[in-house]
């Protein structure tokens, strides 16, 4: 059975990567390219002139309140083009081995026949779980954004995640009414303690490019997770059919 998860993972992965990346190739990529271009602009806005060299060297500091961006001065970042994709595909073939083998690990401890129409509702599970309910919260940033702390925001997505899958596999998984409405509850409780709130509201790039590009992440989302557990299941079952 291992065996069969570790290819199935790895098989789901590749193709999960591939689709992933030409999706946010036309999607994402574009989006976070022009959210760039309005940071680098706010930047330039923001920054005080410049009478000397020696403030202009200096003149990179942000107000009270100012958006905290997402990357640091003189930190390396892949070039546009071929290499920002092929990092992203890299990453992407990753997340995919990752999120296949945890979605075959949790239906083989279910016991429950693995198939691509149970890894489909596994990853759909999966993507209520760890996407679509923390970005009530926490929604997908575009470059330019402002926000929280990071750590205190890692701390809250993860408790987030954690909370709602329990949550609902409490749901989903329990006969007891009881039980059910613990899953409510706990999946519940992380939005009444409230996600980091950033320091303002406003943002360098307009309101219709920010949610677009959170439309389109949660798609690209749903994609991952339901790709996944499909792919995985699927490959899955026809391993096991080959076994003796």
């Amino acid at each position: 059975m291992l065996k069969s998860i570790v290819l199935s993972a790895f098989g789901a992965g590749l193709l999960v990567g591939v689709v992933l990346t030409a999706v946010q190739f036309f999607t994402t990529e574009p989006l976070i390219l022009r959210g760039e271009v309005y940071e680098q602009a706010g930047e330039a806005a923001a920054a005080p002139a410049a009478t000397t060299p020696a403030v202009a060297a200096t003149s990179h500091e942000h107000a009270p309140g100012a958006a905290e961006h997402h990357h640091e001065e003189g930190a390396w970042e892949p070039a546009d083009g071929f290499e920002r994709s092929a990092y992203t595909l890299v990453a992407n073939l990753l997340m995919g081995v990752a999120v296949s083998a945890m979605l075959l690990g949790v239906m083989a401890v279910k016991g429950d026949p693995i198939t691509a129409s149970r890894g489909l509702a596994f990853g759909v599970a999966g993507f209520f779980a760890a996407s679509l309910l923390p970005s009530l919260g926490l929604s997908p940033e575009l470059p330019g954004t402002a926000a929280a702390e990071i750590t205190s925001r890692q701390i809250w997505w993860l408790g987030t995640a954690l909370a709602s899958a329990i949550g609902l596999g409490l749901i989903l998984l329990s006969p007891a009414w009881w039980s059910r409405l613990a899953g409510v509850l706990l999946a519940v409780l992380p939005h009444v303690i409230g996600a980091p709130e950033p320091p303002t509201l406003e943002a360098a790039y307009p309101a219709a490019l920010g949610a677009e590009f959170v439309a389109a992440s949660l798609v690209a989302s749903a994609l991952l997770w339901a790709l996944a557990g499909a792919a995985s299941g699927w490959l899955y079952g026809r391993l096991a059919d080959r076994r003796p």
